[in-house]
């Protein structure tokens, strides 16, 4: 495994388990999030962030997290190793506003610097988290079907865990 592709929705661990990885396997960790905004929350625009996809996924080794659909089809492509955290949509809401509040004025390392939590954004993603999951769920399930790569997909923390203690 030398080129390791993370896909779920928003609260699921994907930036959590691209770092466990990364650093039992020693590859470095690239999280969608600091390529899709600047900082101020500011989003990048669709064409410069294919770019930098590119850039990261045309390396040797890598774990690759996050969102941005457009792209998977080239993460894909090079990718070795699928994981899709398809977690029950409670425990990602639950996450996300424990991060939330637990990271206030903070900025998370899986994101962009000069984007700290903000308590303001908090009901816009929650909102976005709730329209968004069954046509996310769908798109995710397309991805992990078509794949023709080993692939493993997670419905429950206890089963992420059993792979990275299986990883030691």
């Amino acid at each position: 495994m030398q080129r390791i592709m993370i896909i779920g929705s928003p609260g699921s661990g994907k930036s959590t388990l691209a770092r466990a990885l990364a650093d039992r396997l020693d590859l470095p960790v690239h999280h969608m999030d600091h390529i899709h905004w600047h900082p101020g929350w500011v989003e990048r625009d669709a064409a410069d962030k294919m770019v930098l996809v590119r850039q990261v996924i045309a390396g040797d080794r890598w774990v690759f997290e996050g969102g941005h659909s457009s792209s998977y089809e080239d993460r894909l492509a090079r990718a070795d190793l699928l994981i899709w955290l398809d977690l029950p949509m409670g425990l990602r809401l639950w996450r996300v506003i424990r991060r939330s509040l637990r990271d206030l004025g903070q900025v998370r390392p899986d994101m962009q610097q000069g984007c700290p939590e903000q308590l303001s954004n908090l009901p816009g993603f929650i909102r976005f988290i709730w329209t968004s999951n069954r046509s996310s769920r769908a798109r995710a399930h397309r991805v992990f079907d078509a794949a023709h790569i080993p692939r493993r997909r997670f419905r429950r923390p206890r089963d992420v865990n059993t792979y990275l203690d299986r990883l030691t």
